[in-house]
């Protein structure tokens, strides 16, 4: 997948397209950091986990170790509304960026999965 996307400028667009709308979104943006440096961390980790995810390098777990998504994610409270948010964005960033049907849906599979699994909070 990595290299049908187009590799690195793919996953860069498509965090980028991302994280602008989590930034403005009233369930999400209290979940992320504050500090625009830290924002942006934040979107670049993702980017590295997304990028060796889909069979690009393995800089994340080179540089962060094993990616543990749900103990990461475990100080965060996420419900179905976080849950929703979060998938609603990304759902509009993969779109956004013409992909192959097979490959959009492949990737939205994927993100409708790992949504459900962050869940750890009822209601």
């Amino acid at each position: 997948m990595y290299d049908r996307v187009g590799g690195m400028p793919f996953f860069e667009q498509l965090t980028r397209r991302f994280y602008d709308a989590i930034a403005g979104d009233a369930v999400l943006a209290p979940l992320y950091p504050s500090d625009p440096e830290q924002f942006e961390q934040a979107r670049v980790n993702l980017r590295g986990f997304l990028v060796q995810y889909w069979g690009g390098p393995p800089t994340y777990s080179d540089e962060r170790g094993h990616p543990r998504l749900r103990m990461r994610h475990a100080p965060f409270v996420i419900g179905d509304a976080e849950r929703d948010a979060w998938l609603a964005h990304m759902t509009e960033a993969v779109r956004s960026r013409g992909l192959a049907p097979l490959d959009e849906t492949q990737m939205l599979t994927y993100f409708q999965a790992s949504a459900a699994h962050m869940v750890n909070a009822p209601g």
